[in-house]
Order: structure tokens, then sequence, then C-alpha cells
């Protein structure tokens, strides 16, 4: 039987916290490149007095309980000897005095460095060793250290109380993994035969998690990627080649998606833990919002309760769903966030956004502070990746957030003069901008006076905040602050891929950090676990997205072919439109002529998508106005969830009249939704679907111009298509659907579009009149009645 690897970290939290959950005093605001930035300059310090000091050092045991082999592990900060002795250092940072840090805080500092001395003392036979708790203070750039004497008895006897509290827990993990493991070794598919292309794709990721590779799959709708990736990765996990799946989407609806999978294949006997983390103003209780957490009951007494609650979880529940969650945390009065973070770490399939593995402000630090092979990796719905990514790793910082604060807080003189100094720095590059003619200034270094006024800025705050009462105020500060955190994360990532700019506003100036090429920190995610399969409906040309989502150079491609006939749908070009900016109001009586050939054709639902919103206003009018006794519903530029299945429940099965929706490319309904049958049976799109143009996507374009001559296509070509398939593929869901894709732009007949069409795109047609068009949306529908004749 495999050994199950437990950190020391995690091992010495789970046992030793207690008291209140307070984000204020927990932990600390700097980055973990800044925290590691301080590790390496004391440890050099150490260097010099101590020439034989070794940092990072690598300790561990292993530790037998019921019959199962458990490898505890960590890494000590430092270890050096004076005159013989050995002495731990354990570096810790943080923006509180030290003297303001809690004693469940200390308590937990000191019992890593205890875990440390205990491992050297057994290794290298010895009586005793002083341990050294270095705590440094950010904001003042002040040192504390604190010793205490460990003897081998002691160090003893504080370990096995450690590990005897929690075995049960252990023995807990391990049953569940027996349990776990003997399900997925008698798991079959969950259905009665694979579809096309299903058993290869499922082949095909069980081989990279034995290869420890990353897969780049292009699977059509229809194939069913959910299940083809989650069962290969769950039986790798049976074989004991992974202990976790993290199942990684953009939107809510995947999420439920593979939920439902997991929810299927237990009912075929699969015995997991599995949850779904859901953000946290999401699933934060009501009567939380805008409390203090001093005067939250759900993080009063947290750790005191998470333990019993976290018992009961596990052993009465396997799916983790919000509502789980949210019900035996109300059951158990803990924060139903942090509890499902720390219930997390029983699971094995773990469901939740990109950015809990992506984002440097938000990642799951207890799971991917270092890399670790028992993690993989499935991402779902990957062409999203890219333009999440370049938003986590951009920020802006604002003048008139920053200014608004001098009308806050009065009385407080060295409150107003630093808010002052910041406002001052922003003055100075506003003058700057003073003979820029459109406002905008790009430029590749970043602003190190600017970040460094930020950082002062920061520091004074960390002090100040934790000493004023929760009021709005207060609440519009900390907005400001978490800010200029945000600015100071990203500055530190600073390199070759991104570009400042200011731009100039009638409330003052912001300063952008913009990322063009996420790609080396994506890779750098990935890497964080055994291996990864990134999927989607929509990956053409592989290559381009092999480079830009930071997929290794040897990593695997894949394209399936569509599991439905080519034939069941027709693919026109409008070889008679033209919809470049200039020619769009002269191409309009054309769009909607076309709009009204495509759904003469037959009666039912048909989905129109357009490049803008002002765009869609505009051909909804020509369209009613030429047709008035055609149903018709349009997207709004701010739908919520509830509107959004509004507009949808209107396109129901067998209509009994015909419904044309316009929606914008792009946007929530051009992906993720289901139409399938007669709920859609026609699709048209107008454009070719290019961004608009603007200053940061020509900044894309000009950084690949440089590094490979692909600009133009990196920055608009390809995105838009993908927009274009995407908003196609809305229409066959099924074997059984059929339709027609109208595509009104006559660029999609020229090569360089043509070329990049997916091979069950292979019978498109161009159509160079309208009445070509009717001839064609008539004969199309003249052969489905012929055959279901």
């Amino acid at each position: 039987m495999a050994m199950i690897k437990l950190g020391i970290r995690e091992l010495v939290e789970f046992v030793l916290r207690s008291g209140d959950l307070n984000p204020q005093t927990a932990g600390s605001n700097n980055t973990a490149l800044a925290g590691a930035r301080i590790h390496r300059r004391l440890q050099k310090q150490r260097l010099v007095a101590h020439p034989d000091y070794q940092k990072e050092v690598s300790l561990k045991t292993t530790v037998t309980m019921n019959h199962q082999d458990y490898v505890i592990q960590g890494r000590a900060d430092g270890i050096f000897y004076d005159q013989g002795h050995a002495h731990i250092e354990e570096i810790k940072t943080s923006d509180l005095t030290f003297a303001d840090v809690p004693d469940s805080t200390l308590t937990l500092y000191w019992g890593q460095a205890k875990v440390y001395g205990y491992l050297l003392m057994a290794d290298q036979k010895l009586d005793s060793v002083t341990l050294q708790l270095t705590y440094y203070q950010t904001g003042e750039d002040h040192i504390t250290t604190n010793e205490q004497e460990l003897t081998t008895a002691d160090a003893d006897e504080f370990f096995q109380r450690l590990v005897d509290e929690y075995e049960s827990w252990l023995i807990l993990r391990a049953q569940l993994r027996h349990r776990r493991d003997e399900s997925l070794d008698t798991l079959t598919f969950p259905y009665p035969a694979y579809r096309a292309g299903q058993h290869e794709l499922a082949a095909a990721v069980y081989k990279t998690v034995f290869l420890k590779k990353q897969l780049l799959v292009e699977a059509p709708t229809g194939t069913g990627k959910t299940i083809s990736t989650l069962f290969p990765a769950l039986k790798a996990m049976g074989a004991g080649l992974i202990q976790r799946t993290f199942y990684l989407t953009a939107k809510q609806s995947t999420r439920r998606v593979a939920e439902e999978a997991v929810a299927l294949m237990a009912q075929q006997g699969l015995c997991l833990k599995s949850i779904t983390l859901t953000a946290k103003q999401q699933i934060m209780f009501p009567e939380e919002a805008d409390v203090s957490p001093t005067d939250n009951p759900f993080m009063l007494g947290y750790y005191d309760r998470l333990k019993p609650a976290l018992m009961d979880l596990l052993t009465h529940e396997d799916e983790l769903t919000r509502p789980i969650i949210e019900q035996y945390a109300r059951k158990h009065t803990v924060d139903p966030f942090e509890f499902s973070l720390d219930a997390s770490l029983f699971c094995d399939v773990i469901i939740g956004d990109y950015n809990y593995l992506f984002d440097p402000k938000v990642y799951l630090q207890r799971f991917f502070s270092e890399p670790d092979e028992d993690n993989f990796f499935l991402i779902d719905e990957a062409h999203n990746l890219l333009s999440r990514a370049r938003e986590m790793y951009s920020t802006s910082l604002d003048e008139q957030t920053v200014s608004a604060l001098k009308l806050l807080f009065k009385g407080e003189r060295s409150f107003h003069r630093r808010v002052n100094s910041l406002v001052k720095t922003f003055n100075t590059l506003n003058e700057l901008l003073g003979t820029e003619e459109n406002g905008e200034l790009t430029f590749q270094p970043p602003l190190d006076a600017f970040t460094d006024e930020v950082q002062h800025f920061v520091d004074y705050l960390g002090d100040w905040l934790p000493n004023q009462e929760e009021s709005e105020d207060l609440q519009q500060v900390l907005a400001v602050y978490f800010s200029c955190l945000d600015y100071l994360r990203l500055s530190e990532l600073y390199n070759a891929t991104y570009r400042t700019r200011l731009v100039g506003t009638n409330q003052g100036v912001s300063v952008r950090l913009v990322c063009l090429d996420p790609s080396e920190f994506l890779n750098q995610s990935l890497h964080l676990g055994r291996g990864a399969v990134l999927f989607s409906a929509t990956l053409s040309p592989l290559d381009y997205y092999q480079r830009v989502l930071g997929v290794d150079e040897d990593g695997l491609t894949y394209k399936l072919p569509s599991p439905f006939e080519p034939r069941h749908q027709a693919i026109l070009i409008t070889n008679y439109i033209q919809t470049t900016y200039r020619q769009r109001e002269a191409n309009l009586s054309r769009i909607v002529a076309s709009i009204q050939a495509l759904v003469s054709g037959k009666m039912g639902n048909y989905l129109i998508f357009l490049p803008s919103y002002g765009y869609l206003t505009q051909v909804v009018a020509a369209f009613q106005q030429a047709c008035p006794d055609v149903n018709t519903l349009s997207q709004t530029g701010a739908m919520t969830s509830a509107d959004r299945d509004a507009f949808l429940a209107h396109f129901g099965p067998t209509p009994t009249t015909t419904l044309v929706g316009f929606a914008v490319l792009g946007g929530i309904f051009s992906e993720g939704i289901d139409l399938p049958a007669d709920r859609l049976i026609g699709v048209g799109i107008v454009s070719v679907g290019l961004p608009g143009l603007n200053t940061e996507t020509d900044l894309i374009r000009d950084y690949f111009d440089e590094h490979n001559g692909h600009g133009f296509e990196y920055a608009y070509q390809l995105p838009g298509l993908n927009n274009v398939f995407q908003a196609a593929g809305r229409l066959i869901r099924s074997a059984r659907d059929q339709g027609i894709i109208l595509l009104m732009d006559q660029r999609f007949s020229q090569s360089r579009y043509t070329q990049l069409f997916p091979a069950h795109w292979r019978y498109w047609r161009s159509v160079g009149r309208l009445e070509q068009l009717s001839a064609c949306v008539n004969n199309f529908w003249q052969q489905d009645r012929e055959g279901a004749g």
C-alpha cells in the first residue's frame, strides 16, 4: 500500500489551531514573493555569521498507524551549529507587531519548530536543540528573535501527543482512501457504451496521468468531455498514481456538470469525497455581511468547533456541494467558506473556479504552496483561461479612489499625511500625461518610485487598520488597501510580458499593469501537480493554444472528431455581406434579409449573434420593422441570472411559432447553454468576431508580432474565431439535432478562416446572393422532411 504524505505545517495547524478565525490577525498581507525575499535575505545574513548555516532543510519521518505508513515531512527554514550545539530557525513574516501576534498563532509557530527539532534530534541522535523563532515585521522592518531549548524527552512527548491527537483523522483518511480505492477498482464507465471519441479521450487522459504530462484536447460538443476526463483520472487515482483531482472551470454551469458526473458514478458504486468550492462572497451567510470578524458568531471560536463539524460532515456526506456545506456550517456555527477549505483537505475531487490554481491573489496555499505530484488538474472550457489569466495578472490603481480617502477620518493627521503623499505621486504621473494628446501613455519599465510609495501607504495602513472600529468609512479604506495590495503583488511579477499604462480621466490618473502574455505563469501553476488536461470544444489551432496557455513544449495535443453526422447541419457563408465597421450601415438591409431567409425556411427557434450591443440594437430594430409578425427577444447589457434563465425559457421544445433571439457574440448566450433538439434549429453569426480595436489588444498584437510574427492572429483573429465556434456550437447538441449555421460575413470564405474550420464543418458552402441563400435553406429542410418521411 502506498505511503500517505502529510505536511508538518498541515499537521501542526490542524491539531493546535484554536480560538477565533480572524483574517486581520491570523495571517499576513505580505505577498509570497515578498515573504520569500525576506526569508532569503535573513538566511543570507545567517550564513555570514554561521558559515555552516543550511537553509530549507528537508526533514521527514515515517509513522505507522492502523497498518498504514504516513510520511510526515517539511522543510526547516534554517539549521546551524554554535559550538557544536544545533539551532533550528523558524522564520515568520507579518504586518503585526510581535506584541500583537495572538497566542494561538505563536503556538503554531513554535509547534512547527518543535516538530523540526524532534526530527533533527531523532536523525542525528541529539539530546537537545535550540529553537529560534525569527519574527520579521514588514511595516517597520523590525526583527524579533526568541529562543527555546527543546530536549529529546520534551520533543518525543510533544510529537507523540500531536500524532495521537491526529491519529483518528489519519485513520479516517486512510479508511476513506481504502473505501475509495476499493470502489474505484470495480468502477466501470457509467454508460452502456462509449460515444464516438470518448474511449480515445479517456485513454489519452489516463496516459497523461501515467506519463506525468500535460494534454491539450479539442473535443467537439457532444463528446461528453466531463465524464471522459473525470472517469480516467479517478481510475488513475485508484491505481495510486494520484490522490487528488482538481476539476477547474470558468463558469458555475460547468461546475454543476462535474457534480452531476460524480453523482452519476456514485450511483454506479463510486465512494469518494468530492467538494465544490464557492466564492467567499457567494457562500457567506447573510448575517455575516458587513460584520467585523470580532463580532461574527461564525468566526468567533471557529477552530474550537471545526473538528466536530468536520467529523460530522465527513462521516455522513460524500458529495459536498454548496447546500451541504451551508447545512453543516450553520449546524455547527462555522464560517461556510473557511469550512469548505478545511473540508477540502479530506476530499479526492475538488471542483472550483480557475482562480483556485492560477490566480496569484487567491490560489489555495494549502495545496499549492509547493509542487505535489499527488495533484492532477482537469481544466474545462480551457479556451476561457487565456482571457481570465490576463485579468488575474493585470491590475489598476486609480487616483480617484485614493483621493476620496481625504474626506474620511478628518481628525487623523498621520492618516491624511500618508494619503496626501500618495495623491502627490499620482499628480506627478499626471504631469507626464500633459504632453499626450490622447491622455494615455504606455511604456515597459515599472514605476519603481510609485510602487515604493504604494508600499509605504500599505505599511502605514497595516499598523493603522487594527486600531479602527468597524464603519462604512473603514470599509472604504479597506477597499483601497486591498487594491494597493493587489498592485504590489503583481508588481513583483513584472517582467518582459508586462506593460505599464497611464490613463488620464476627469477624476485623475489610473496606473495599470497589463500582462500581455501570462503563459509562463500558467505553466508554473500547471507544474504544481503531476500533470494536467486542458480541454474544450474549441481549441483550434492547437499550437496557438499550446503556446498561449503555457502547455509544455513536449505536452500532448489531441483533436477528436465530432460524434455527430456533419450533414445534420448546413453551414452557409453569405459572400455578399460585409460587416467591417465602415460597411455595416450599407449592409444592414442585406443582413436583415438574410436573417429573414434563414427563419423563413422552417418554423422554430433561432439565435442571431452580433459583435456588440450597439449593433444588436440597430439590427433588431431593422428586423422588427421588416418582420413585424415574428417574435423577437434581445439580450440586454445587465442581465441577472434570473433574466438569463427567463431568456432561455422562451426557447422551449415543440414551438408553435417562430422565435428569433438576438445576443452578443462572446457573451453569456454564446457558450455554456444547452438547447437541444427543436429548442434551437438555426444560428446566425454577424461578423468574424474580431475584438473591438483598443489600446491593450493592440499591445498584445505588437507583443506577438515581435515574438513570432503572428500579432494580428493572436490578438484579434483567433480569439474572435473562437467566439464564432462557441456560438455555432449551440446548435448541434445531440445525435438528433439538425439545423443551419449562417455566417454573415464574406471574410469567412477566405482561406485564412476556412483553413481553421473544424473537420465537421467540411461541407460549408458559400452563397453569392440572397436568392441562393433562400434556396439552400429550403433545400436543407426539404431533405430533412424527406428523410423523416
